[in-house]
């Protein structure tokens, strides 16, 4: 696995798809020729002082590193940006989330109009029902 270095191509897996977990985004593109898997690992100054920030990119480092690259999708960049809570969450749910975070971004994108579960139609209130009652009358 290789790092991501520059701007532009952090610019680029910005605009696919992500995973959010309470530690990190992780977030991914589908690159079209045959490189190997690149990483980059960022994150903003609104999550602490430098030592703080320099410890979390030191944390998700650390993660990408017990990870089986093959969880991962060859010819790929990830981008994994840190949020406050890698500083003191537990490393194992924090691997936990990193695993079920991939996972999710190789479901397949749900289209625009279908809904997000299959639920049934809710009922109507029993404020609406007294309305058509009224209206009934």
């Amino acid at each position: 696995m290789d790092r991501l270095r520059q701007r532009a191509d952090f610019l680029a897996v910005a605009d696919g798809v992500r995973a959010s977990s309470p530690a990190f985004v992780v977030q991914r593109r589908e690159r079209q020729d045959q490189g190997p898997i690149r990483i980059g690992f960022t994150v903003t100054k609104k999550n602490g002082t430098a030592t703080e920030r320099n410890r979390i990119r030191r944390r998700l480092r650390a993660l990408v590193q017990r990870l089986d690259p093959l969880s991962m999708r060859p010819h790929s960049d990830y981008v994994l940006v840190g949020r406050r809570d890698a500083l003191t969450r537990d490393f194992s749910t924090m691997f936990d989330d990193l695993t079920t975070a991939l996972g999710r971004l190789d479901r397949p994108p749900r289209s625009q109009g279908e809904p997000r579960s299959k639920r049934p139609p809710a009922k109507p209130r029993q404020s609406d029902q007294l309305t058509r009652r009224q209206e009934e009358r």
